[in-house]
């Protein structure tokens, strides 16, 4: 349905830092990046990051939240790690969430700009 998604930050250094541990867990890679701009995906850029002077504020009950496929069980558990290594805030650590289905494999963080994150694998262990 998406060709691609942007999002607004207020600091590109920091914000590539997070999102090129945090993404690269996942296979993803900075296709495109320069002083106010970061385009990640796989092939083609997916996510859009563009440097703003007021980005959306943080709403923890919008229910707002990006999700992006990992590959294995053990890239969504990379995911987090890095996400928390790279100044993210744990959100759900890396578990089956049976309420989702039963091979749901997912973890949860906040990017330092507030943004919500999920990771997850559908694929059984």
């Amino acid at each position: 349905m998406f060709d691609h998604v942007s999002i607004g930050v207020r600091e590109i250094a920091r914000t590539k830092r997070f999102y090129d541990g945090t993404l690269g867990a996942l296979g993803y890679d900075c296709l495109s990046a320069d002083e106010s701009s970061l385009g990640y995906g796989k092939g083609s850029v997916g996510l859009w990051i563009g440097a703003v002077s007021a980005p959306v504020p943080p709403d923890r009950d919008s229910n707002l939240h990006f999700c992006f496929v990992a590959p294995t069980r053990e890239s969504v558990d990379a995911f987090h790690a890095a996400a928390v290594a790279a100044g993210g805030t744990d959100n759900g650590k890396p578990g089956l969430r049976e309420s989702y289905g039963p091979d749901y494999y997912a973890a949860f963080v906040v990017d330092p700009d507030g943004y919500r994150l999920e990771a997850y694998c559908s694929k059984p262990a």
